[in-house]
């Protein structure tokens, strides 16, 4: 079913038409002609880099990949709202917020591809590693913006989850906790209507945003495909925790139009008529439709998306592909910050394991077998 929530804010309909609406129209009034198109750059080099990395896991370069196809504007307009002194907690589908974010771009899939823990340094990009426990990352967080506040500084923490998570014990402790400090957080759950093959009508009878006051966390529901609703909405957000005004909740409505992940096959429990409906509120030819209206969407600016989105996924592959292996017995390293007697055992017995492959395969004479 194609959601129709009449508390649903928009700022641009699927026909690419730009509405008012007098609560989100301010904290967008100052966006430029230039911003539209760069985060209609992002939006097209984003899903590059998710259908490179599809066929990548095709081709059995990485394990596991989580498509975002969809979810491009949620993912975009949300981050590019952020400033870089702000914290995000993601799950593990924000590889567009990865992007926003700067790390590099074999990066995104080098934990999917199982050579390291976690694909890059948190601190450097102000961006956690991908959370694979459902909902656990609302809880750091809640723990990071309560944190900011102690230090007396207006840095924001901002949570990403779907919807799926919202029935997580840990989403509901973290806004009970978020509540009750007033914690600077945003919590910004990406409705994409499933939760691997359960239907969001099986887990909320009622929208998800009509949760969130119930732990005293006001909430906005917004339309996820339309970029520039979610830029005011996050922006409005960010601005309630700078102030001190605790944490929002926000529910960008949005579509997974690809499968929860390459392991999974969704045209087993999805109806095929309910995608071709969502594929009419994509948020890419959205924004495409809007700068087509207002003379920005030019044949240069085509090329050069389409140049830069090539560009991003070639580096993306050869990156991946030229990944070396790591050392077998790094598996240890980083799993906790200050050495560790049991892990140390581990790591010793590990090491006599792989040197046992080395004895088995040498003669008396000392050569191989």
């Amino acid at each position: 079913m194609v959601e129709s929530s009449p508390e649903f804010v928009q700022l641009i309909t699927p026909e690419g038409e730009r509405i008012s609406n007098p609560e989100l129209d301010p904290w967008v009034a100052d966006v430029t002609d230039a911003q539209l198109t760069a985060w209609y750059e992002d939006m097209v080099v984003v899903r590059r880099i998710d259908t490179e990395a599809t066929a990548l896991q095709r081709q059995g370069e990485l394990g596991l990949w989580p498509p975002l196809l969809g979810q491009e504007a949620a993912q975009v307009g949300s981050s590019r709202a952020t400033r870089d002194d702000d914290f995000i907690f993601p799950s593990y589908r924000e590889n567009a917020v990865a992007y926003v974010r700067g790390v590099p771009f074999a990066d995104i899939v080098r934990v999917w591809r199982g050579n390291a823990q976690s694909g890059w340094d948190p601190y450097k990009h102000q961006l956690a590693a991908p959370n694979i426990i459902i909902g656990a990352q609302t809880l750091h967080a809640v723990g990071w913006g309560v944190g900011a506040k102690y230090d007396g500084v207006d840095s924001v923490a901002v949570t990403y989850f779907g919807d799926g998570a919202t029935s997580e014990g840990d989403v509901n402790e973290a806004m009970v906790f978020a509540a009750s400090f007033q914690a600077p957080v945003v919590f910004f759950c990406q409705n994409n209507h499933w939760a691997i093959s359960e239907p969001v009508g099986l887990q909320a009878v009622q929208s998800i945003a009509d949760r969130a006051p119930g732990f005293g966390i006001p909430s906005l529901r917004v339309d996820g495909n339309d970029v520039l609703a979610v830029v005011a909405a996050t922006r409005l957000a960010l601005d309630r925790a700078r102030r001190g005004d605790g944490p929002t909740f926000i529910e960008a409505v949005t579509y997974r139009m690809g499968p929860h992940t390459t392991a999974d096959d969704p045209t087993r429990y999805r109806d095929k008529a309910e995608l071709e409906a969502w594929k009419l509120r994509d948020p890419i030819l959205r924004l495409q439709r809007l700068l087509d209206s207002l003379g920005l969407l030019t044949p240069e600016l085509e090329a050069r998306t389409q140049a830069k989105a090539d560009e991003v996924a070639a580096e993306l592959r050869a990156g991946c592909i030229n990944m070396p292996d790591p050392e077998p017995l790094t598996v240890f390293d980083n799993v906790y910050a200050t050495p560790n007697a049991t892990l140390e055992k581990e790591r010793d017995q590990y090491a006599a394991y792989l040197s046992s492959f080395d004895s088995s395969n040498t003669t008396s004479n000392g050569g191989r077998s």
